[in-house]
């Protein structure tokens, strides 16, 4: 497998320390300057800051009293992941790179706060229209959901790529007939 090296870590190394200090400097202000659980309007109510803790995980995941240390040991597990995906990206493949950072950062980010604080991961980003709104968020969950959005995309092409490139390896019998894999809704 490739190794990741120094065209990556230009990329990677970067990204993920920009994010955490960006996450962990928003959330310090959110928690000196936001009244808890009072939406601040920024852009009406479309965009509001409204200081939350979530004690679970993505759209409030709650797995009862022991839900940090869950969400701890899953993070870590997630980042052991991310790390081998990291060092067996091909040189020079910075979307990949790029997305595997983001996600590493926001990961990291949230893990920061569970260590830090018994009340849980500090949220304040809150969007929506009237009483529809999306759970509340951070800088962490920004990076994690715009990376393994971009990470499933990579590696979507990836997969199609390595299909396409098997497809024309296959060794073809000149005295058999082709016969065209089906596409479309009648494949199914």
């Amino acid at each position: 497998m490739p190794r990741s090296s120094a065209p990556n870590a230009v990329v990677f190394w970067p990204v993920v320390v920009v994010i955490v200090i960006a996450d962990i400097v928003t959330k310090l202000i959110a928690l000196s300057t936001l009244p808890p659980f009072t939406p601040q309007p920024v852009l009406g109510e479309g965009l509001r800051l409204t200081l939350v803790r979530n004690k679970g995980a993505a759209f409030g995941l709650y797995l009862g009293d022991y839900s940090r240390y869950i969400f701890m040991v899953l993070t870590v597990g997630a980042l052991v992941i991310l790390w081998r995906l990291y060092q067996s990206t091909r040189e020079g493949d910075l979307p990949r790179t790029l997305a595997i950072g983001l996600v590493c950062a926001g990961a990291v980010g949230n893990l920061i706060d569970r260590i830090r604080w018994h009340e849980g991961v500090v949220d304040f980003i809150d969007v929506g229209f009237r009483d529809m709104r999306w759970p509340t968020f951070n800088v962490a969950d920004m990076a994690v959901t715009s990376g393994a959005i971009l990470l499933a995309i990579v590696l979507w092409q990836e997969d199609r790529a390595a299909a396409q490139a098997a497809q024309a390896v296959l060794p073809v019998d000149p005295r058999r007939p082709v016969t065209p894999l089906p596409q479309g809704p009648e494949a199914s």
